[in-house]
């Protein structure tokens, strides 16, 4: 087993066991970076919000 092996391992217990923390964590990235851009481009960030979501469903993350 590799070391990407080991993290992706690590991140899919980690995302099972705390999905409430993976979905706090995609919306404070896209607060940040919304705010970061003035809301210029607040509809493809919640676009990649939604797409990180629906990733993160895959590991056992998002809700």
């Amino acid at each position: 087993m590799g070391i990407f092996d080991s993290a992706k391992d690590k991140a899919s217990d980690f995302a099972e066991q705390n999905p409430d923390k993976l979905d706090q964590g995609v919306e404070k990235a896209g607060d940040f970076a919304d705010d970061r851009t003035g809301g210029e481009h607040a509809d493809k960030i919640d676009k990649g919000q939604d797409f990180a979501n629906e990733k993160l469903d895959g590991l056992g993350g998002g809700q």
